[in-house]
């Protein structure tokens, strides 16, 4: 054994009394010979596999090729499971659970031997919640993703994943597309392992660990079963003993100027509105001091150039082929920080330097985008003191300046209850509100903002109207919808006040989003309203709904925020 070496595995591997050898023996019973415990780097697999989470269901085929990347390059990889937050199956919402699983993955890296870790991620929140976990340990860490499916066809049509399930739902209900139809295009849609193929959560936050730098390049796009992906988690096996032997910790990448970038990009790829709450909670672990003001500040003016749905007209596969995240960065070249490092061991601008847009249809020019300003919108007003945010590029450009009569649901089973009611006092000019779908409130801010419509304006041909609520929406979403209303309505914010035929405000220009009630009859209201009572006061969830922040700081749980290292514990025998 090696006494005097450096890495941190050999606290546990290296010596020669009755704990090196508890450590090394058990190891033994699945084959390791004594030579893998000489001191060489210790690399941990986090693996978010499991069959509840389809997105990442073909992680068992794809960390063999992460395995051996890491044994060609010398060191020993050693796979360990995490909470994995399925969004398609997990109730009632994988929100819930995003710290709840970062918990999990820290405590996992730093209770264990090992040198580095690479993050298995590819469902939406699975990226974030890995991130959160291993940027409190600070070890060299590498992301990378599962990839997306293949686009969806539906009957000769490219479909995407979420974008085409909100539109074909709303079809059905304004009865212009039979439920047979919509029953066929299921099969249709989801055609090969992977992620969601549109520009939702999984796609945006596969885009965001690119531009943070932590993922080697071209790993937002390649799609879940091309055999490029396979050969990235090989590269990025080999990658990951180099940056322990480089010592090329996670904070040495995740830099102020890494989350300038990403938020940049986010804008340029018309990404999720989720990003918001992710960034900023991982920004919180690894001690970067970002805020709300930054999302709109540094995307406001950052035109969206990526014509991919749910914003656009095309799929993953096809933003691959033309070059995925590399290329948008060197069409906004100007705009980045290019001396920002990555865990390619280069940095932004060396990574960039010789890409090519093969085709500017998809990815289009700084002079033909998408839409002109994209980025975030971070709205502020009575009706959110402490912010909320829209994505531009998916919403309606005449309804992003709009005032009209409130129609409040007070949660989520209201609105289902009245929502279709033919009875409903409702018009294309009014606005939807839902409350109590905040991170206390829900609990866990659910992917429910985007508000389905009305069925009878529905009839009429109406397909957007403007949408406020303290939730969340997919990232395959659209429409003009205000989202993360800080505080929520469960925490006494102004949102709970809200009643039937009250006029609301927007104005996306401004920046504003205003409840037109004068401040005494508001006062009138806060003194009536009673807090909420949570569904469940014990367990995780009791836990949650008492530490959990609000969305305009991450959602994050209080006690979390920070980094508390990774220091060799006490001894365990």
């Amino acid at each position: 054994m090696i006494k005097d070496s450096k890495r941190r595995s050999q606290a546990w591997f290296g010596g020669v009394d009755k704990d090196g050898f508890i450590h090394r023996s058990w190891m033994k019973n699945g084959g390791l010979p004594d030579d893998v415990f000489d001191g060489r780097p210790v690399i941990g697999i986090c693996n978010t596999f499991s069959e509840f989470t389809p997105c990442n269901a073909h992680f068992r085929e794809l960390v063999t090729h992460i395995k051996a990347g890491v044994l060609e390059a010398g060191g020993l990889p050693l796979e360990f499971p995490v909470f994995s937050c399925g969004e398609s199956n997990l109730r009632p919402t994988a929100m819930l659970f995003r710290n709840l699983a970062s918990m999990d993955v820290e405590e996992a890296i730093r209770g264990n031997p090992m040198d580095g870790v690479i993050l298995m991620a590819g469902c939406d929140k699975t990226t974030p919640s890995l991130l959160m976990g291993a940027a409190s340990c600070d070890l060299p860490t590498i992301v990378i993703s599962g990839g997306p499916m293949l686009n969806g066809n539906f009957r000769g049509k490219p479909i995407g994943s979420g974008t085409d399930v909100w539109k074909f739902s709303e079809e059905v209900r304004a009865g212009t597309m039979s439920r047979q139809e919509f029953m066929d295009a299921e099969s249709a849609m989801s055609r090969s392992p992977g992620h969601c193929m549109t520009m939702g959560t999984a796609s945006t936050m596969a885009s965001m660990v690119e531009a943070l730098g932590v993922a080697l390049p071209t790993n937002a796009a390649w799609p879940a079963v091309d055999a490029r992906r396979a050969r990235l988690a090989r590269m990025t096996g080999r990658r990951a003993v180099a940056m322990v032997r480089e010592d090329m910790r996670l904070s040495k990448v995740l830099t102020r100027q890494a989350f300038e970038n990403a938020i940049k990009i986010n804008g340029a790829i018309g990404g999720s509105t989720n990003a918001v709450v992710h960034l900023l909670a991982i920004a919180g672990r690894i001690g970067v001091d970002l805020s709300l003001e930054d999302w709109d500040r540094l995307g406001r003016d950052v035109p969206t150039i990526v014509d991919l749905m749910p914003s656009g007209k095309y799929l993953m596969e096809d933003f691959c082929y033309a070059g995925g995240i590399p290329a948008v960065m060197k069409e906004i070249a100007d705009l980045l920080h290019l001396d920002a490092l990555t865990v390619s061991g280069g940095s932004v601008g060396e990574n960039i330097a010789d890409v090519v847009n093969h085709n500017p249809e998809v990815i289009r020019s700084r002079e033909n985008p998408l839409v002109d300003s994209g980025g975030i919108a971070v709205l502020k007003g009575n009706l959110a003191p402490d912010g909320a945010v829209l994505k531009p590029s998916a919403a309606s450009p005449h309804l992003m300046r709009h005032r009209g009569r409130a129609v409040v649901f007070e949660n989520i089973e209201d609105f289902h209850a009245r929502i279709d009611d033919p009875n409903l006092d409702v018009d294309e000019d009014s606005v939807l509100v839902l409350k109590g779908a905040g991170p206390r409130g829900y609990p866990g801010m659910a992917e429910v903002g985007n508000m389905a419509l009305p069925s009878k304006l529905l009839e009429k041909g109406v397909r957007d109207m403007v949408r406020v609520s303290d939730g969340r929406m997919s990232g395959t979403a659209y429409g003009t919808v205000v989202l993360h209303i800080s505080p929520e309505a469960a925490a006494g914010g102004p949102l709970a006040l809200v009643e039937q035929g009250d006029f609301i405000t927007l104005d996306v220009e401004a920046r504003t989003l205003v409840l037109d009630v004068p401040d005494d009859e508001l006062a009138r209201r806060r003194a009536a309203w009673s807090e909420p009572v949570p569904p469940m006061m014990s367990g995780y969830q009791g836990l949650y709904v008492r530490t959990v922040m609000q969305a305009d700081t991450g959602a994050d749980l209080d006690f979390l925020v920070g980094g508390r290292g990774a220091k060799v514990p006490r001894e365990s025998h």
